[in-house]
Protein backbone atom coordinates (compact mmCIF):
# COMPACT_ATOMS: atom_id res chain seq x y z
CA UNK A 1 0.00 0.00 0.00
CA UNK A 2 1.43 3.39 -0.94
CA UNK A 3 0.84 6.35 1.16
CA UNK A 4 0.45 9.79 -0.44
CA UNK A 5 1.39 12.84 1.62
CA UNK A 6 -1.20 15.33 1.27
CA UNK A 7 0.81 18.83 0.97
CA UNK A 8 -0.31 22.18 -0.29
CA UNK A 9 0.19 23.24 -4.52
CA UNK A 10 1.23 26.54 -4.80
CA UNK A 11 -0.01 28.41 -7.95
CA UNK A 12 -0.17 31.69 -9.28
CA UNK A 13 -3.73 32.88 -8.03
CA UNK A 14 -4.08 30.77 -4.82
CA UNK A 15 -2.63 27.95 -2.63
CA UNK A 16 -5.00 24.12 -3.74
CA UNK A 17 -4.46 21.56 -1.25
CA UNK A 18 -4.09 18.59 -3.07
CA UNK A 19 -6.18 16.38 -1.09
CA UNK A 20 -8.86 18.96 -1.25
CA UNK A 21 -8.41 20.11 -4.69
CA UNK A 22 -10.19 23.64 -3.29
CA UNK A 23 -8.74 26.94 -3.56
CA UNK A 24 -7.84 28.59 -0.52
CA UNK A 25 -10.80 31.65 0.31
CA UNK A 26 -8.62 35.04 -0.04
CA UNK A 27 -9.43 36.87 2.86
CA UNK A 28 -11.95 39.04 2.79
CA UNK A 29 -13.62 37.06 0.45
CA UNK A 30 -17.22 35.80 1.47
CA UNK A 31 -17.26 31.68 1.62
CA UNK A 32 -18.82 29.96 -1.28
CA UNK A 33 -21.84 29.51 0.72
CA UNK A 34 -21.89 33.16 1.14
CA UNK A 35 -21.34 33.29 -2.63
CA UNK A 36 -24.18 30.65 -3.74
CA UNK A 37 -26.87 32.39 -1.51
CA UNK A 38 -26.17 36.23 -3.00
CA UNK A 39 -25.86 34.52 -6.76
CA UNK A 40 -29.33 32.50 -5.93
CA UNK A 41 -30.99 35.59 -4.42
CA UNK A 42 -29.87 37.92 -7.67
CA UNK A 43 -30.79 35.58 -10.11
CA UNK A 44 -34.37 34.80 -8.81
CA UNK A 45 -35.48 38.30 -8.26
CA UNK A 46 -34.06 39.31 -11.70
CA UNK A 47 -35.41 37.09 -13.33
CA UNK A 48 -38.57 37.52 -11.73
CA UNK A 49 -39.11 40.94 -12.72
CA UNK A 50 -37.59 40.65 -16.42
CA UNK A 51 -40.17 37.89 -16.32
CA UNK A 52 -43.04 40.46 -15.04
CA UNK A 53 -41.56 43.55 -17.26
CA UNK A 54 -40.77 41.89 -20.64
CA UNK A 55 -42.97 38.42 -20.33
CA UNK A 56 -46.03 39.30 -22.09
CA UNK A 57 -43.81 40.90 -24.99
CA UNK A 58 -41.76 37.71 -25.44
CA UNK A 59 -43.96 34.66 -24.45
CA UNK A 60 -45.36 34.34 -27.92
CA UNK A 61 -41.62 33.70 -29.18
CA UNK A 62 -39.98 30.11 -29.58
CA UNK A 63 -38.63 28.67 -25.86
CA UNK A 64 -35.38 29.24 -27.21
CA UNK A 65 -35.01 32.61 -28.34
CA UNK A 66 -37.28 33.50 -24.88
CA UNK A 67 -34.83 31.72 -22.92
CA UNK A 68 -32.19 33.71 -24.99
CA UNK A 69 -33.61 37.38 -24.34
CA UNK A 70 -33.91 36.96 -20.88
CA UNK A 71 -30.61 35.68 -20.15
CA UNK A 72 -29.26 38.26 -21.84
CA UNK A 73 -31.02 40.25 -19.97
CA UNK A 74 -30.77 38.92 -16.47
CA UNK A 75 -26.90 37.82 -16.58
CA UNK A 76 -25.49 41.35 -17.10
CA UNK A 77 -27.97 42.26 -14.48
CA UNK A 78 -26.63 39.77 -11.63
CA UNK A 79 -22.93 40.22 -12.47
CA UNK A 80 -22.41 43.54 -12.72
CA UNK A 81 -25.39 45.02 -10.55
CA UNK A 82 -26.79 43.17 -7.85
CA UNK A 83 -24.24 40.75 -6.67
CA UNK A 84 -22.01 43.31 -6.20
CA UNK A 85 -24.36 45.52 -4.48
CA UNK A 86 -25.21 42.79 -2.07
CA UNK A 87 -21.27 42.33 -1.59
CA UNK A 88 -21.03 45.52 -1.03
CA UNK A 89 -23.48 45.71 1.81
CA UNK A 90 -22.24 42.76 3.31
CA UNK A 91 -18.76 44.33 3.88
CA UNK A 92 -20.26 47.28 5.20
CA UNK A 93 -21.87 45.50 7.64
CA UNK A 94 -19.32 43.59 9.17
CA UNK A 95 -17.18 46.61 9.37
CA UNK A 96 -20.16 48.20 11.12
CA UNK A 97 -19.83 44.63 13.40
CA UNK A 98 -16.37 45.34 13.60
CA UNK A 99 -16.20 48.81 15.05
CA UNK A 100 -16.72 49.27 18.56
CA UNK A 101 -19.34 51.41 19.76
CA UNK A 102 -19.17 54.48 21.79
CA UNK A 103 -21.57 55.72 23.79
Amino acid sequence: MTTVAHRPVETASSTITAATAQPAVPAGMPSIHTRFLFTWLSVFSALTAVQLVIGPSVVHLPLALRNLIVTGLVVPIVVYGLVPALLKVRGGVLRRRATPRHR
